[in-house]
């Protein structure tokens, strides 16, 4: 087995702290196969959901959630800071190849030119899985009644009165705030940084915000008076789930990639709103409803 780089996790404790993110504490570097997750729960899910993949398949595992956003967690997977990233098909494209000219409109097509991309740079795209998790925006039902807009392109015109509510790096996302002005010509009033998915339901609710970034598989769409606003227009990609890893690492661990694979094979979008529910709604931990999904799946 190979071994780490002493500097190990000083480099990643410094590439945190360039992107003004506070690391979580370090995993041991005991050759363990490191995954990483995003700073948002639906990743942390899917991260336990693939790395208990790995633990079934005999293959030792260390786990470290809430790394950072993108910026901090691509870099760290290309320069070998950490082995497994799990991601999304057509924000990761974007971010790994940002002047490419248009999308692949399918999955398949998306998949083989993110794989041409990131293996010049040591890194495997994995087969996606059917499950699939896009951008949404979000009003409460009563104000969808109120104005009568169903689809992105009719809030427009009332978007200078409106606030809006979203991670603190959306305005700087394509996907986001630059996309809804690019594409449907929607300007905010005022733009309010939520720290979680919670708190912009919250404020929808309260009346802070009007208009809030939610995932397509949020669980509380499913309870709360909020509904998401059609992408009419067509702004998010496809954004299948889909794991990554260092070339290098794969070769050293047998199985690792066929676990993985087998994950993505059995994951679906039905599958992807229960685990968040569990998280979410019914209060387990990302490993306990990840233990519990492989219970049901196997």
């Amino acid at each position: 087995m190979r071994r780490r780089p002493a500097g190990f996790l000083t480099v990643l404790i410094l590439l945190l702290t360039a992107c003004g993110t506070q690391p979580a504490e370090p995993a041991p570097d005991d050759g363990a196969v490191r995954f990483a997750s995003y700073d948002f729960q639906e990743n942390q899910i899917l991260v336990e959901v693939y790395a208990e993949a790995a633990r079934r398949a005999g293959v030792p595992v260390s786990v470290q959630h809430g790394i950072g956003t993108r910026e901090v967690v691509a870099p760290a997977l290309q320069q070998g800071v950490v082995d497994v990233v799990v991601d999304y098909l057509g924000t990761a494209l974007m971010f790994s190849r940002p002047s490419f000219p248009d999308l692949p409109e399918t999955p398949e097509g998306m998949h083989a030119v993110l794989s041409r991309v990131l293996g010049g740079r040591g890194v495997l795209v994995l087969d996606a899985a059917r499950a699939e998790d896009q951008n949404g925006f979000a009003v409460t039902t009563s104000f969808a009644a109120e104005y009568g807009v169903g689809r992105l392109s009719e809030l427009a015109p009332f978007s200078p009165q409106l606030v809006f509510g979203g991670p603190p790096e959306c305005p700087d996302r394509p996907l986001c705030l630059p996309g809804l002005e690019t594409v449907y010509a929607i300007r905010f009033a005022e733009v309010i940084s939520m720290p979680t998915r919670a708190a912009t339901v919250e404020a929808l609710l309260s009346g802070t915000i009007q208009v809030g970034l939610l995932e397509t598989t949020d669980a509380r769409l499913a309870v709360a008076p909020v509904m998401l606003l059609v992408d009419d227009l067509g702004l998010q990609p496809r954004e299948n789930v889909v794991p990554m890893v260092r070339a290098d690492v794969a070769g050293e661990h047998e199985g690792l990639t066929e676990a993985m694979d087998r994950t993505s094979a059995l994951l679906t979008t039905g599958d992807l709103v229960q685990l968040n529910r569990a998280v979410e709604l019914e209060g387990l931990t990302p490993r306990q409803a990840a233990a519990q999904w492989w219970a049901l799946a196997e």
